[in-house]
């Protein structure tokens, strides 16, 4: 199905129809590939790169595009209809590049076009082995030492693990809890840096996480991005406009799984029709692309919220909570509107079945979205 989309400016429609180009040339093609053999796809993300697709809410001026978010939010989601591991790629590199955008002094900053462009490809080291939701309660430890910090800890579930360019590591530098956390900028060369084994995953074999040990790494102080003790809130800002490309993510997922079944649908024949025109399946058709849509219309809500300086925290918790459930929700019936044939890896609904699901877990649980959500009720 088209996506009747209203767009701010004709560049904007110009950038999704190369999107949409480089998504059914690009991606389509090599993603059942790129996930059978667990193959990390850096070429393909140096040329979306390259395409300026990586920096796109970013301003010009620092190597990004320009574009809001209203609008990245939309490539994203075309995106994640060929591909959801590229989709989710960008938007954790666009995640990995908010702390020195926003809190990194002038000479960090100089990073921004190579980050900004592909080159430096970004991961986000803020989950640790025993503390994901309860982030503030992180164990890994800077200590200062001459003009270097030495780190000690696990970091866990980190997309790009392994082969990222920087990091961004959350520690420890001072008190307990969320006011004694900083955020150090770590080149992938960094001695102590030592990428582990990527785990075994369910889905987005192409890009699965790694944890990240820190054995002693020293890390220049100089990389000390913003000031010690802003680590939580650089942090927690990132998190908010990420969650909104997961949201994405999970809406362009979800829009490519209604697209397969109802198509599926008009060509598979039982009693001597297609079984379309059967209204309980027909129906189980329409509750999905109605569900999408709401989960879009909500996820751009939220989107145009942030580009008007509005707070959208809470929004960008709906987006995420609502789509991402939406998207687990209809790729399961995807796979019961092909009956068979959705069992079977002959066909994508299998596969995104299976990847719908972490996009339910990263950026935030939803059951931590829910914290959010209803803590903005309850609470003064």
């Amino acid at each position: 199905m088209t996506v009747d989309r209203i767009l701010p400016t004709d560049e904007a429609h110009d950038l999704l129809e190369l999107t949409t180009e480089l998504a059914g040339k690009e991606l389509a093609p090599k993603a059942a590939g790129f996930e059978a053999r667990g193959e990390f796809p850096r070429e393909v993300l140096r040329t979306l790169g390259r395409s300026g697709l990586l920096g796109l809410p970013y301003p010009e001026s620092d190597g990004g595009a320009g574009q809001p978010y209203e609008v990245y939010v939309q490539v994203l989601e075309i995106l994640a209809g060929s591909w959801l591991a590229i989709a989710e790629a960008v938007s954790v590199h666009t995640l990995s590049c908010y702390p020195v955008y926003a809190h990194g002094s002038d000479e960090q900053r100089k990073m921004l076009p190579d980050m900004l462009g592909g080159e430096l490809l970004g991961a986000y080291c803020l989950s640790e082995p025993q503390g994901g939701s309860d982030a503030a309660a992180l164990t890994t430890r800077a200590v200062r030492s001459g003009d270097s910090f030495v780190v000690t800890g696990t970091k866990a579930w980190i997309t790009h693990g392994g082969q990222a360019d920087f990091y961004n590591i959350f520690c420890r530098t001072g008190v307990d809890g969320p006011k004694g956390i900083s955020c150090l900028l770590a080149d992938a060369a960094t001695p102590g840096l030592q990428p582990q084994k990527p785990e075994k995953v369910m889905g987005l074999r192409s890009s699965p996480p790694a944890q990240i040990v820190l054995d002693g790494a020293r890390i220049p102080a100089d990389r000390l991005v913003g000031a010690p003790g802003d680590g939580f809130t650089i942090a927690m800002e990132a998190l908010d406009s990420g969650r909104l490309g997961i949201a994405a993510c999970a809406v362009g997922l979800a829009q490519s799984a209604v697209d397969y079944a109802a198509a599926y649908a008009k060509e598979r024949k039982q009693f001597g029709r297609p079984i379309a025109d059967f209204q309980g399946l027909s129906f189980m058709l329409a509750d999905m692309a109605t569900q999408v849509s709401a989960a879009r219309a909500l996820l751009l809500s939220a989107a145009r919220l942030k580009d008007a300086g509005r707070p959208y925290s809470v929004e960008a918790a709906k987006a995420k909570l609502f789509a991402t459930d939406v998207a687990m929700r209809v790729t399961t019936d995807a796979v019961q509107v092909l009956g068979g044939a959705g069992y079977v890896a002959d066909h994508p609904a299998e596969r995104w079945f299976r990847e719908a699901k972490v996009l339910q877990i990263v950026e935030g649980t939803n059951q931590i979205q829910r914290v959010v959500i209803g803590r903005s009720l309850t609470r003064p």
